[in-house]
């Protein structure tokens, strides 16, 4: 483990000047650079549990495929950056079970019963981290998924008859169902915790194309509004991938512009570290290990 840190720092220490001239530091302050493996075979050996082993407080992690992808197992040199957040963290203090699952929007993790089933076993002390958005732009109600929801964060509604689960359905806004993430969160007793969604490999002038005026931004309205905290991961990721450019970033993809490899799951699980480490209060820097603390944290700004 030490000589694949020592090799991961000897590599992007070679990319400084690259990312610094993206973002000049302020005057005494060091460039940020991200910390991960280029092999994209390396996996972890057993995806992580489903459910808490222990009495330990618990990060739960809820989202898509670029969540965890497949069952996190690697399958297709796929893999969400669920599974290597565990390295980040002290498995002594925190468990960190990924509930997310491929293809699930904000809406259908909620009408598949996937939030309520997690809602029986979050307690007090624990924490939920949310990210959603890659499949919300889908149909309502097509044949084939029918999990969109309406674009935006108001009160909005549409009936449908899903075709899917041949149910009658009231379909809402993408906030209308982030926010009841959090306010079913924190009335459990848990801090909820939400992420814009990691960026597509989608290059305009240079730079990776942000989703500010959609999905990142409705997330961030949904978390200001709750009071709840929020991690930009959006911007977080983009602004490192517009640092190290095209040819450095394809080889953090798996596919054409969505599902990362495993060095892609690893700079995006460190971007989630360093926006959580951004965080007013620092709400899990206590169950930081080593490697987690050595993060530089990142409000995204």
């Amino acid at each position: 483990m030490q000589l694949r840190s020592v090799m991961m720092w000897s590599l992007f220490a070679a990319m400084a000047t690259a990312i610094g001239a993206q973002s000049a530091p302020a005057t005494g302050d060091a460039v940020k650079q991200p910390v991960v493996s280029t092999d994209p075979g390396a996996t972890v050996k057993t995806p992580l549990p489903y459910k808490p082993t222990n009495n330990l407080p618990t990060i739960y992690l809820i989202g898509d495929s670029t969540v965890r992808n497949g069952r996190g197992d690697g399958a297709s040199g796929q893999w969400g950056w669920g599974e290597p957040l565990v390295e980040y963290f002290d498995s002594t203090k925190i468990n960190i079970v990924n509930r997310a699952i491929g293809g699930r929007s904000s809406r259908t993790y909620i009408t598949e019963g996937r939030w309520d089933e997690l809602l029986t076993t979050l307690k007090p002390g624990d924490f939920v981290i949310i990210q959603f958005g890659h499949n919300d732009p889908g149909p309502l109600d097509d044949a084939s998924r029918a999990r969109g929801s309406i674009p935006g964060v108001g009160e909005e509604t549409r009936e449908i008859d899903n075709p899917v689960t041949h149910k009658h359905e009231v379909v809402h806004t993408y906030g209308w169902y982030m926010r009841k993430y959090v306010t079913d969160t924190q009335a459990k007793g848990a801090t909820p915790i939400v992420c814009s969604q990691i960026p597509h490999k989608i290059w305009k002038n240079g730079h990776i194309e942000r989703s500010t005026d959609s999905y990142a931004g409705w997330a961030r309205q949904v978390a200001e509004l709750q009071k709840a905290d929020f991690v930009d991961l959006n911007e977080i990721i983009a602004r490192t991938y517009d640092g190290l450019g095209e040819a450095m970033v394809e080889k953090f993809f798996a596919d054409p512009r969505t599902h990362t490899s495993w060095a892609g799951a690893e700079l995006n699980a460190q971007s989630v570290v360093a926006g959580l480490r951004a965080l007013p209060d620092h709400p899990l820097d206590r169950f930081l290990n080593v490697q987690g603390a050595a993060v530089r944290a990142d409000s995204g700004h």
